[in-house]
C-alpha cells in the first residue's frame, strides 16, 4: 500500500502536542529559531531530549554542532509560534543567555538548555539529541497544537494523576509509601 504523505501528516496531526521554539546562534552570531512540535524527553540519566527538524529548515543546519534551547511556549504565545514558523509578525523578546551558550526566548512556560549529544538520519528530518545542561519552569499554561490548529488547555480542577505509571511524578517512590494511611480511632 502506498502511503500518501498529506494523509499521513493529517493522521499524525491528531496527536496533540505542545509547541516549542528551538533556538541557537547562527554563523553570524545572531539568534535563530524554528517552531517545532516534534520534541520529546529521551532519558533522565543522562538527561537527554530529542527534537526533529526538517532538513530544509535553516535551524537544522545550525544545530549540528551548536548548543540549543528548547523554549516551551505559553498559551499566550501563538503569535510567537507563527513568527518562528515562517510568518514574521512581531518583535522577538530575547532573554539572557540560557547558560550553555544558546539564546532563549523571554516569557516562555519553560526552557531547556542543551549541548549537542548525537544526530541521526530521520528521512526528510534530522533527529537531534541534546544533553540537558539547565532548565527552568515558569508559571502559566501551555500552547497546544492539534489537527493543524493551536489550542489552549482547558481548566480542569480535578486533573487525573498518573501516580501508578513508571513515568509519573512519583516514579521510583513506592505507591503505598506515597499515600497517606487512614487514621484509626
Amino acid at each position: 500500500m502506498a502511503i500518501d504523505p498529506k494523509e499521513l501528516r493529517r493522521c499524525l496531526g491528531h496527536f496533540a502536542t505542545g509547541v516549542t521554539v528551538i533556538t541557537c546562534h547562527g554563523e553570524d552570531g545572531a539568534p535563530h529559531g524554528a517552531t517545532v512540535n516534534a520534541f520529546t524527553a529521551v532519558s533522565l540519566d543522562p538527561p537527554l531530549v530529542l527534537v526533529s527538524l526538517d532538513r530544509r529548515s535553516r535551524v537544522c543546519g545550525l544545530l549540528e554542532s551548536r548548543p540549543f534551547t528548547v523554549n516551551v511556549l505559553d498559551a499566550a504565545q501563538k503569535e510567537l509560534a507563527l513568527h518562528f514558523a515562517g510568518r514574521p509578525n512581531q518583535e522577538v523578546r530575547w532573554a539572557a543567555d540560557s547558560g550553555c551558550g544558546a539564546p532563549r526566548l523571554d516569557g516562555t512556560l519553560a526552557h531547556i538548555s542543551c549541548t549537542p549529544w548525537r544526530a541521526y538520519d530521520g528521512g526528510d528530518h534530522v533527529l537531534y539529541l541534546g544533553e540537558v545542561q539547565q532548565f527552568h519552569i515558569h508559571p502559566g499554561r501551555p500552547l497546544l497544537f492539534h489537527s493543524g490548529q493551536f489550542h489552549h488547555l482547558g481548566d480542569d480542577h480535578n486533573p487525573l494523576l498518573w501516580d501508578d505509571s513508571a513515568d509519573g511524578p512519583n516514579a521510583g517512590v513506592s505507591f503505598f509509601a506515597a499515600r497517606p494511611t487512614a487514621g484509626r480511632a
